[in-house]
């Protein structure tokens, strides 16, 4: 949908002179969005017509006056016109810098997406834990390595990236990373949030995801039996290390948490539940969500992997 752009004349009488005369200013807005400038003209107050937004009359002053106004409508008109050729969004900042001639300003990939990994390290322990920060640092890693190897570059402008583009990188991560669909998918995902925070903000004017399709596959994770479990248990390790290892391991499955939970844990984590019996109370990292487990394995038990694991 075309955005409307609306043009009034008006006089500013908080800037009225020692003479009495207002400057005439022009303002343009767009979507709700607005940038004002003088039109250089200036008229005083009484021959103002707030109803026709121009000079009254048809005198000299006035015709010359309301000619400048019109000759700016017109400008502003074409301004707007040359953006429709060029296939640019019709917005305020776009509209001003084509009708004052202002060089557009020039939106890099990577200092975009060091500015979000950057507002992530910023939220560490608030509302982003340290692996999401790795895995935009990598993404970001990955993204540089690509531009280098596809394009011979360092950098790119977000408006020359399109669904090739998307389509390269897919194949960058498989072919020379070797990464798994999973994985590959994964990191074409964080790389579509940085996309989508240029459109947000206005950067840019089509997704450029559209037309992408990526699926990640259902993966058939193994699960130990009750007898290599006890094997697991009962095995002599030839160093603390390893039995230490084990520990954590063999906790986590039996608690079902995950490891970021597991070295989270304290012996605060444990209390007496409403059966008068202990359980574990924690909040998990990745959901924030409070999780109680009851054990289903003897207290002492518990007790001995929680001390080992702190």
């Amino acid at each position: 949908m075309n955005a409307t752009v609306s043009v009034l004349f008006y006089i500013k009488r908080s800037k009225v002179n020692d003479d009495g005369i207002c400057p005439i200013y022009v303002r343009v807005t767009i979507q709700s969005v607005r940038f004002e400038f003088s039109s250089t003209k200036f008229i005083n107050p009484d021959k103002w017509s707030n109803e026709t937004s121009k000079v009254k009359g048809t005198n000299d002053e006035a015709r010359s006056i309301n000619t400048h106004l019109e000759y700016i409508k017109s400008k502003i008109v074409d301004a707007e016109k040359v953006l429709y050729k060029k296939d640019l969004p019709i917005t305020s900042e776009n509209l001003k810098n084509e009708f004052f001639g202002l060089k557009e300003v020039e939106r890099l990939l990577i200092p975009i997406f060091k500015e979000h990994n950057r507002k992530i390290k910023e939220l560490l322990g608030q509302e982003y834990a340290p692996g999401t920060l790795e895995r935009y640092e990598t993404s970001l890693k990955h993204t540089k390595n690509f531009l280098s190897w596809k394009y011979n570059i360092s950098d790119i402008n977000i408006e020359k990236i399109d669904h090739a583009f998307i389509t390269e990188y897919e194949f960058y991560l498989r072919s020379e990373r070797k990464c798994a669909n999973n994985t590959a998918v994964k990191y074409i995902k964080n790389f579509h949030k940085i996309i989508n925070q240029c459109l947000a903000n206005g950067w840019l004017n089509k997704d450029t995801f559209v037309n992408y399709k990526a699926k990640v596959k259902e993966v058939v994770r193994e699960f130990l039996t009750e007898k290599e479990i006890e094997d697991l248990i009962n095995k002599e390790f030839v160093s603390d290390r390893l039995e230490l290892v084990r520990d954590i391991f063999v906790f986590s499955c039996f608690t079902g948490l995950a490891y970021i939970d597991v070295k989270q844990l304290t012996q605060n984590n444990i209390s007496l539940g409403i059966d008068g019996d202990k359980w574990i109370f924690k909040n998990r990292q990745k959901t924030d969500n409070i999780i109680t487990i009851r054990h289903s394995f003897s207290t002492i038990i518990i007790i001995f992997y929680i001390r080992n694991i702190t």
